[in-house]
């Protein structure tokens, strides 16, 4: 105590922790305020034409009347001049004629347009560049009143809660088979999430490609990716701690089964999300082959979820409830599609499906390992191909 008490007294009183770190942070903001205040000193004004990128957000259609919402992706503000349907140009109204960087605009214009139709739209900005945007075929878009989302949610039980239930009445096969064959069913789903990953992984970059790019574009998916795997790794330490001082071999695959459960929920968000904005754009073929399609295609989802439960006998309501978790985001994602869909949020939401999935397959494979201690062994492997042969013969049934 009296040597440390020297050292005090030798360099006088030290400075308390917090303060040293917030300093170097008061001299950047510092800084970075004399610098905007100055009006960036040395650099001047920046030369050549202003860039123009615009990206059109979301398109709807009523009786004699189009609306269009623009976002402004680019560095510079965009003014919207003229509008041009199908080589005629027509009157227009917008909630701003000046679009600001990331800032929208929604322009509507009334025009008679024809069910079935296909309309080529050009929208002339201030400095005489165009945007060109294309309506394939013109449907109504519907109202979203108590209907329309009654609808939505049917359909989201259609493709998600129906399936995986009717799936998971393979349990009482699953415990009466030979415990080898168990370490199939289980190799059997990693290649089931293996295929709901890339398939994830692949839709999210094609709708990032889409949309605006100033608030990440791709790099939305991986984002996405990290943060749900970091954030189900979380999870997973979590159950971990409770299923070791639950030290039984059931509490073990209930552990399993839920983060299944919550990646295939994951991805069957991101189903939804497709399903609702391809039934607003009138591009959903609402028929009994396509609710066929896909109960096929993820009613082994519901097998998935219940195959590392055979040496368990796990009660109805926590059945009912693992069902919930993996089928019911279909629902939210039907609403959220059809009424809200924003291509930079879809593709954030379906690169965390691919990211969940990711944390899943991490947690599943020990269990796939031989009595060598080999994770990728012959049973294993054929387990993964007829997993993802499987989901991709029956997505072959799925037209969206």
């Amino acid at each position: 105590m009296e040597a440390r008490a020297a050292r005090e007294g030798e360099g006088g009183a030290r400075a308390p922790t917090w303060l040293l770190g917030l300093v170097p942070l008061a001299l950047i903001a510092g800084a970075a305020i004399t610098f905007g205040v100055l009006g960036a000193p040395g650099l001047g004004d920046r030369s050549g034409p202003p860039v123009e990128d615009v990206a059109i957000e979301r398109t709807v259609l009523r009786p004699g009347e189009i609306e269009l919402t623009l976002r402004n992706d680019g560095p510079d503000p965009v003014a919207v001049e003229q509008v041009a349907i199908s080589d005629s140009y027509v009157p227009f109204d917008a909630t701003s004629h000046e679009i600001g960087r990331l800032d929208s605009s929604t322009l509507t214009m009334p025009y008679p347009w024809v069910e079935g139709e296909a309309y080529d739209i050009s929208i002339l900005t201030s400095t005489g560049g165009t945007i060109e945007h294309e309506i394939p075929v013109a449907v109504e878009t519907p109202e979203t009143d108590s209907s329309f989302f009654g609808l939505m949610a049917l359909l989201g039980v259609y493709v998600g809660v129906i399936p995986v239930a009717m799936g998971m009445l393979w349990l009482p096969f699953v415990r009466r088979i030979d415990p080898s064959w168990i370490r199939f069913l289980l190799a059997f789903t990693v290649g089931l999430l293996v295929f709901l990953g890339v398939d994830a992984t692949l839709e999210g970059l094609e709708i990032a490609g889409e949309g605006p790019q100033a608030f990440g574009g791709a790099a939305l998916v991986f984002l996405g990716a990290l943060s749900a795997f970091l954030a189900l790794a979380a999870v997973d330490g979590w159950l971990s701690r409770r299923r070791e001082s639950a030290g039984s071999r059931g509490a073990a695959g209930a552990y399993l089964a839920l983060l299944i459960a919550i990646g295939i929920g994951l991805h069957n968000l991101g189903e939804g999300l497709a399903i609702g904005s391809a039934y607003a754009g009138g591009a959903l073929a609402l028929g009994a082959f396509l609710v066929v399609g896909f109960a096929l295609h993820n009613t082994t989802e519901g097998l998935a979820i219940v195959a590392p439960m055979a040496s368990s006998r796990p009660r109805l309501g926590r059945l009912l409830l693992l069902g919930l978790i993996a089928g019911a985001p279909a629902i939210l994602g039907a609403w959220i599609g059809a009424t809200a869909f924003n291509s930079s949020v879809v593709a954030f939401l379906l690169g965390a499906g691919a990211g969940a999935i990711a944390q899943v397959v991490v947690a599943i494979l020990p269990s796939v390992r031989d009595d060598a201690g080999r994770t990728l062994n012959s049973v294993a492997a054929l387990g993964m191909l007829t997993g993802i042969a499987a989901l991709y013969v029956t997505g072959l049934l799925v037209s969206v």
